[in-house]
């Protein structure tokens, strides 16, 4: 074989790496490009829909905007993090894709492949040795930071353009600089912004360093300058940065940091180091560095102790670079430093905590320092002991790294190792739905905000009918737009004058406004399948058909048994996010809506307890319809039934209300935060897992 066939195969190594660990740590059904079922929820649903209203929009310029997706609130592609890169380059073959396609699980095959080729290229700058480069890479691979991300951020497990940043940086000569910094920056800028500020402050720290140094001729340092900060520029616009004003600002900073701990605290990725205490916004900061590379710093620390390394001139030799990322440690801390549960505040003018909130989740601005750690153990290794030394030090930590992240990964397989599905599964039975497609051009959430309730199932049923919604959630909205939407929301719920183009989802406070003005001559008013519809003009449109019964509430029949492990509209106030198995109640009062016939004599109601050791009980008052029903307290976590019995007294007060009205008062709620159980503040004290009328 030729030098040169040899070298290609070589070449191929972090590419077998990088794919061999993407099928360790992610599975290949994400691959199945009709394959949806793994993006359901949450950030990777909006991801999704993002892309699947792009695809079906006619172009627009800028090339990023996606009007069906958020109307006037918001819609710029970037900001459903849909990753503008693979949508542009996907959307001029949509005539020829599935009708259910996805690029998600290419990009993350794609994230692997290059983390662990810029990593062969970072480590090929303190060796030639194969096996050295390939184990180093393969430390690069695993690394935590880029894991969790792939729970849900999925643009931002981009990690490799950070690698490709500090190797641009750190690599001798100036071949081709423009052309290799400009690629890095323009794809960098339609990915995610995050991921943007951490490449062009590295970029900007190597430009300034090789002018200053004379290495590169002031003339051309400024035209790089100015053609590259253009070509940002550009792409940004593109993608749909500037779409939205005073709404790229939000709360946050100093909440989303980097907790000094943040390196060696495993949050639930090793088997053998234990879990420390961090604040409630602290997982945004998560950069644990991994068992395997802990132990490699040992080494490393006795290398450096030797002594004879060239750590030292190799750091005086960027001076510009350090100072870059002594600045994006310092941003990622914020002023409100966290060392375990400790915190510690420094003031800082309110404008420069404002434009901080650009960046808001301040602990990710850490991951370039993460890298350079990783790099800079690396190096002392290498440079500290013989190569087969080396080696084996590498070996030993990669193996260790791989077996106990394992404790954090496994759970990721197995989210992305879910059966397949082209699409997902919808609570929206009645008729209703497939007729108000045909009558209606959008459908609208009631008051209009960012990620309102039910947006999901909203943003699907307009997706999968070709209508145009502003049930969506967006990483920013426009606080103009927001705030106009609502004040028109507002004066339709007034007049109850609504759009005829729109169908209305509504929540329960604004469900009770529009009954006061509802016109039910036109109008419908009722809930179908769980969800507060308001349809303009329904009863005087001859096509659509009529409903049989107009009520809000939740009608359930003798031996019926309503389960609260998904949207229910019995849930009227005081219950948190639904889970898997059901819903805690969150705070001291709960309260559930629903119509009972008149044989009901009974309502069971099967619930879980928030009782740990340190809080061994929750006290349980139940009145129905101002008539106490129960009094009772729960000592056990599981299999709890509260029997409420409809005695003629509670039976009379439902008659007259027409409704029953289940008031629960729970004196004993408490968070696990106040327990010292994590970082969970919800006030918690029943969870409800079904209801039956007898």
């Amino acid at each position: 074989m030729t030098v040169r066939g040899e070298r290609y195969l070589v070449s191929l190594l972090p590419v077998l790496l990088g794919v061999l660990a993407f099928l360790m740590v992610i599975g290949p059904r994400v691959l199945n490009p009709t394959n949806i079922a793994w993006l359901g929820e949450g950030d990777a649903a909006t991801h999704y829909l993002g892309w699947a209203f792009f695809r079906d929009s006619p172009w627009t310029f800028p090339l990023g905007m996606n009007p069906s997706y958020g109307l006037e609130l918001a819609n710029g592609i970037i900001f459903s993090d849909s990753n503008p890169l693979l949508a542009f380059i996907f959307k001029p073959f949509n005539a020829w894709l599935p009708e259910t396609f996805q690029y998600f699980g290419l990009w993350l095959l794609a994230c692997f492949v290059l983390q662990a080729w810029f990593a062969w290229k970072l480590v090929g700058l303190l060796t030639p040795s194969v096996w050295i480069r390939l184990l180093g890479a393969g430390l690069f691979v695993f690394s935590p930071p880029m894991f969790l991300r792939m729970g849900g951020h999925l643009s931002l497990s981009g990690h490799f353009l950070i690698l490709a940043a500090l190797y641009l940086a750190l690599r001798p000569g100036l071949q081709k600089r423009r052309l290799a910094w400009g690629v890095l920056l323009g794809a960098t800028a339609l990915v995610h912004a995050y991921l943007l500020a951490m490449v062009a402050l590295i970029w900007l720290a190597d430009l300034a360093s090789n002018a200053i140094k004379g290495r590169l001729p002031r003339r051309n340092a400024l035209i790089e300058l100015a053609g590259l900060f253009l070509l940002v520029a550009f792409c940004c616009w593109q993608a749909g940065y500037f779409s939205v004003g005073g709404g790229t600002v939000a709360g946050g900073f100093g909440l989303y940091r980097l907790n000094l701990l943040s390196v060696v605290n495993p949050s639930g990725w090793s088997y053998v180091l234990r879990d420390m205490p961090q604040g409630p916004g602290d997982y945004e900061g998560f950069n644990y560095l991994g068992l395997g590379v802990l132990m490699l710093a040992i080494c490393a620390g006795v290398a450096l102790l030797q002594g004879n390394t060239g750590l030292a001139e190799a750091v005086r030799r960027r001076p510009l670079l350090l100072l870059a990322l002594i600045g994006l440690t310092l941003f990622s801390l914020t002023n409100k430093l966290g060392i375990g549960m400790l915190d510690v505040h420094y003031w800082l003018p309110k404008t420069i905590e404002q434009l901080a909130n650009v960046f808001r989740a301040a602990g990710r601005m850490f991951w370039p320092v993460f890298y350079i750690l990783v790099f800079t153990l690396i190096f002392l290794v290498v440079r500290g002991n013989k190569p087969r030394a080396a080696v084996c030090l590498l070996a030993v930590a990669l193996v260790v790294q791989v077996l106990d992240t394992r404790s954090g990964w496994a759970g990721l397989r197995k989210s992305r190792m879910m059966p397949t599905a082209s699409s997902w599964p919808t609570p929206l039975a009645d008729p209703f739905w497939a007729s108000a497609a045909n009558h209606y051009a959008k459908v609208r959430s009631l008051l209009p905000q960012n990620q309102p309730e039910n947006w999901l199932l909203i943003s699907q049923y307009a997706q999968n009918h070709g209508l145009e919604t502003d049930s969506v959630y967006l990483g920013r909205m426009g606080t103009r737009e927001i705030e106009h939407a609502q004040r028109h929301a507002g004066q339709m719920l007034a007049t109850g004058q609504y759009e005829a183009d729109s169908l209305y989802i509504l929540d329960s406070r604004t469900a009770l406004e529009a009954i006061k003005t509802v016109n039910r001559q036109t109008d419908l008013l009722t809930r179908l399948d769980g969800l507060v519809v308001l349809a303009p003009g329904w009863k005087t449109c001859t096509q659509c058909p009529p409903i049989a019964q107009e009520t809000l509430d939740v009608q359930v029949k003798p031996g019926e048994r309503q389960v609260f492990n998904r949207i229910n509209a019995m849930l009227v106030s005081g219950w948190g996010r639904v889970e898997d198995w059901g819903t805690w109640s969150e705070g001291a009062q709960a309260e559930l809506v629903l119509r009972v016939p008149p044989e009901a004599r009974a309502l069971s109601i099967e619930a879980a307890a928030f009782v740990q050791p340190l809080h061994t009980r929750q006290r349980i008052e139940v009145s129905i319809n101002g008539v106490a029903a129960l009094s009772t307290q729960l000592t056990r976590m599981q299999e709890n039934t509260l029997e409420l019995s409809l005695s003629p007294a509670i039976r009379e007060a439902i008659a007259a209300d027409g409704q029953v009205r289940v008031q629960f008062h729970l004196p004993d709620a408490v968070s696990p935060k106040a327990l010292g159980l994590g970082s969970d503040e919800r006030v918690m004290a029943l969870g409800l897992k079904s209801l039956t009328v007898n």
